[in-house]
């Protein structure tokens, strides 16, 4: 399967977390996340806006 091309790099699909699917889940790029310093488990507060969604550090 060929790798995504740098145009469509942070194109993600969300996905169906559990068998009730209730929950999505979307992934992130490692790029992303190292560059904010954030770290695997960490807390992050997700906030709905106009137009789309903001997520945050949980601390901040």
């Amino acid at each position: 399967m060929p790798r995504t091309s740098l145009k469509n790099k942070n194109i993600r699909k969300l996905t169906r977390m559990g068998r009730a699917g209730g929950s999505l889940g979307l992934t992130l790029p490692k790029e992303m996340v190292l560059a904010l310093g954030w770290q695997e488990h960490q807390k992050v507060v997700a906030k709905r806006t106009r137009g789309g969604i903001v997520i945050r550090d949980w601390r901040k």
